[in-house]
């Protein structure tokens, strides 16, 4: 959120993140405030280097250009200072002279030259080869040129290159000459004088502009190199561009108001799979060891300060090694043992359940899209009045007509949810089998804990949590407004009370605090929802085979909207590029004139043959892919780079299964009559460069096992300290088998085997420090071939 924003009266106001100058989300509008509540989170992974991730707040406008208010800019470097907490940052102006990104290739030598007169001088040699990464201006590649000039206390050389049209990475190769050192006679103690002076004091400086033609030119950032460092040497470097030294400076930073952000950032350094195979392993095993206190996945969970932090990778890469199941099923097991109530089974944040919640949220999104999303779309787009609080009523508000509507939306999520076993992951189905019948033996006398022991995690923490918050599971695009949100609140409260086998088979009422919820609970049947909730429990928690019907519908992945190139199917089609809504399911490929609207062009998802980025020299646009199959290829431009990663990553992971994908491919439209990349005259001519993605991989998640272990590797040398303790303390009891006197620093621990614990901590801190040595060969021999200036 945002607040105290100028100018000061009520305005429209919407949020953008940005890598740089690329903006890759934006919020909704917040209409009417000053400190408006944005309340949307955005998960991505940064698909290319950046110096700064930037937040500008805009005061959007009907009639004009959106005003730009104010900015938060975070260097790359910086955003671990931020990481993991809420932070309020005042606005910064935007100014022109500190909006820039990309990097430029240069290389600078300096030489000794004898004149006629045979006097000696200096003379520089900037070769300025490419640019790359330069931001769009206005949307489009912009027209770049770069001066080049010798700067120093008396003088400014300068030089410009020629305008290189419609690029974001314009290839210059131009060499410029300077005069470094100027002296009318040669003596060698003069001119070592001479020479000394001015290179001290002299600097080389490029610019970057794009040219405005009729309008100013824009400035897109700079370097500035001291020609001192080159002395007689000479090297080559990319140089990152960077804001003007005058750039974002104001005295008025304090009255533009200020934004509250919490960032998440990690950045791993992965080395080859080899390096992580014993830790891995040792992680794998996890399930085997008895007991699951003394494994290597339970010193994780139990070391790191936040159980989440350990959880999200630890669900990884169990999942993408196929462990998962046994493993739950043992922390579920040792969680069991400390129930003492039947009907509080799975209800804390242990291991166990924050477990089963990450493989829910990985596995099951899809099984939710396929589930709520048309119900919730229905809500969100079409909102009846709901609200059956007294207090909360507003003046015209029938409590009566607000209940009816509120029924007819709980009957519907409902009747879905409990219609929808056959969607559910097998995955899913399998953990939940696991949970039914460790509950069951842990409770031999209570024959509903079976079924509770399920529905608290697929009514509780799976669907009512999808209801109340479906900007988070990608049901919708942006966080529902202020009556929306209590709409699904009221029907995500409902949800969890039909679903929850404990308050079915006691008294509904007695489960609600607030009084208007019961008086709502009366007009239901308890019969038939304790029937509908009973079938849904078992099927979703049966290990029989499910085989979807060939009627069921197919899973939707992705939408929005693109510019993708005519195909010229027609003779007289023209090749120019038009916005489209493009969707893709777990069935086909197809793009629309707009949203809603029938296809005008479909691809089955088995004959797409391959998915791979286009160049940008191709049609001189960023972001672009192609999409080959049956007939000619589909070139799609998105509107970033996060975007175009994302449909890239998902239309690879639908078709990595298909027969008949290519293994080679044209990197460059073929234009003209020759494919530009490898200047073939043939359309039909095979690719010139190797597939990215010919492997078949699992459809349905992907995962990095390598950098999931790299960051339980990080999360062990954090809490490295902690490990030992947890060593000495398993070494004490181990030797001193009496009675604890008083509480020791590893109270908190489970420590139900000293023996086994101590051995898996011994193993994991042995290969910790060996990955950590392999870090620090890698660290050091990456400083030492790293140059002055390079990338």
């Amino acid at each position: 959120d945002a607040k105290h924003l100028v100018p000061n009266k009520m305005r429209d106001f919407f949020c953008t993140i940005n890598l740089d100058q690329e903006e890759v989300f934006r919020t909704q509008v917040v209409e009417k405030s000053l400190s408006p509540y944005f309340g949307e989170e955005f998960y991505f992974e940064i698909p290319r280097t950046f110096q700064w991730l930037s937040f500008y707040i805009y005061d959007k406008s009907v009639l004009q250009k959106d005003l730009r208010i104010g900015k938060v800019s975070i260097k790359k470097e910086d955003l671990c200072n931020y990481t993991g907490k809420e932070n309020w940052f005042m606005l910064q102006p935007v100014d022109s002279n500190s909006e820039v990104q990309g990097k430029v290739h240069l290389e600078l030598k300096l030489n000794e030259l004898i004149t006629d007169n045979g006097s000696v001088c200096q003379q520089l040699v900037v070769h300025i080869k490419e640019c790359h990464g330069l931001p769009l201006i206005n949307g489009q590649n912009c027209d770049p040129y770069a001066t080049v000039s010798l700067v120093g206390p008396s003088r400014n050389d300068q030089k410009k290159t020629k305008v290189k049209k419609k690029t974001s990475n314009p290839q210059f190769n131009e060499t410029f000459y300077f005069e470094v050192t100027r002296s009318s006679s040669y003596t060698k103690k003069s001119q070592f004088q001479v020479e000394e002076e001015d290179i001290e004091k002299l600097e080389v400086r490029v610019d970057l502009w794009n040219n405005g033609n009729l309008v100013q030119d824009v400035f897109l950032g700079e370097i500035k190199v001291p020609v001192k460092v080159l002395r007689n040497d000479s090297f080559q470097a990319w140089y990152l561009l960077q804001p003007r030294e005058n750039g974002n400076k104001s005295s008025k930073t304090d009255d533009l108001g200020s934004l509250r952000l919490n960032i998440c950032y990690t950045e791993d350094c992965v080395l080859p799979s080899e390096y992580y195979a014993s830790l891995r392993n040792l992680l794998l095993k996890s399930a085997e060891v008895q007991p699951i206190s003394a494994s290597a996945a339970h010193i994780l969970s139990e070391v790191c300060r936040d159980k989440y932090d350990a959880v999200l990778p630890l669900v990884r890469l169990l999942l993408h090694h196929h462990k998962l199941v046994p493993f739950v099923a043992a922390v579920a097991e040792l969680d069991l043992k400390d129930t003492q109530e039947a009907n509080t089974v799975f209800r804390g944040n242990s291991l166990a359940t924050r477990c089963v919640d990450e493989m829910m949220k990985i596995v099951g999104k899809h099984y939710l899209k396929v589930t709520l999303k048309p119900v919730i779309d229905e809500i969100c787009e079409s909102p009846k009045p709901c609200e059956i609080d007294p207090i909360k009523l507003r003046e015209g508000d029938n409590v009566e007509i607000n209940m009816e509507n509120l029924r007819y939306y709980v009957d519907k999520v409902f009747r879905e949810i409990v219609r929808s076993s056959i969607s559910c992951p097998t995955l899913m189905c399998d953990v939940f089998y696991s949970l039914r019948h460790l509950a069951a033996k842990r409770f031999p006398n209570d024959p509903h804990v079976q079924y509770s022991a399920v529905s608290s995690f697929v009514f509780l923490r799976f669907f009512a949590v999808a209801v109340v918050s479906p900007h988070t599971f990608h049901l919708r695009p942006h966080h529902p407004d202020a009556q929306t949100s209590r709409t699904l609140t009221l029907i995500s409260k409902a949800i969890q009370t039909l679903g929850s086998w404990g308050s079915l088979t006691k008294s509904k009422l007695s489960s609600f605090k607030e009084t208007f919820m019961c008086e709502f609970f009366k007009t239901f049947q308890e019969d038939k929802f304790t029937e509908s909730v009973k079938k849904f429990l078992d099927d979703v928690s049966s290990t029989e085979s499910k085989e979807p019907s060939g009627l069921s519908e197919p899973v939707h992945l992705k939408e929005g909207e693109m510019y993708k190139r005519a195909q010229g199917r027609t003779r007289i089609g023209k090749k120019n590029f038009k916005k489209r809504w493009f969707c893709l399911t777990s069935r086909e490929f197809s793009y629309h004139k707009q949203q809603d609207k029938e296809p005008i062009f479909t691809i089955p998802i088995k004959n797409i043959l391959a998915v791979e980025k286009l160049d940008e020299s191709s049609f001189n646009k960023k972001n672009m892919f192609q999409i080959l199959h049956g007939e000619k290829p589909l070139y799609i431009q998105a509107n970033n780079c996060v975007e175009a990663s994302e449909w890239i990553e998902a239309l690879c992971r639908v078709t990595r299964c298909n027969q008949k994908r290519l293994s080679f491919y044209h990197p460059s439209a073929f234009l003209n009559g020759s494919w530009l990349c490898c200047k073939a005259t043939a359309e039909s001519t095979v690719g010139c460069a190797r597939c990215t993605a010919d492997v078949p991989a699992d459809t349905q998640i992907e995962i990095d096992g390598d950098r999931e272990t790299e960051r339980i590797y990080s999360l062990f040398t954090i809490n490295m300290t902690k490990l030992q303790k947890l060593e000495e303390a398993c070494g004490s009891i181990a030797v001193y088998q009496g009675p604890r006197k008083e509480p020791d620093d590893y109270s908190n621990f489970t420590i139900e085997d000293s023996v086994a614990t101590f051995h898996t901590l011994k193993q994991i801190i042995d290969m910790v420090e060996k990955l950590g040595e392999s870090h620090e060969k890698y660290r050091k021999k990456r400083s030492s071939s790293a140059k002055y200036g390079s990338e």
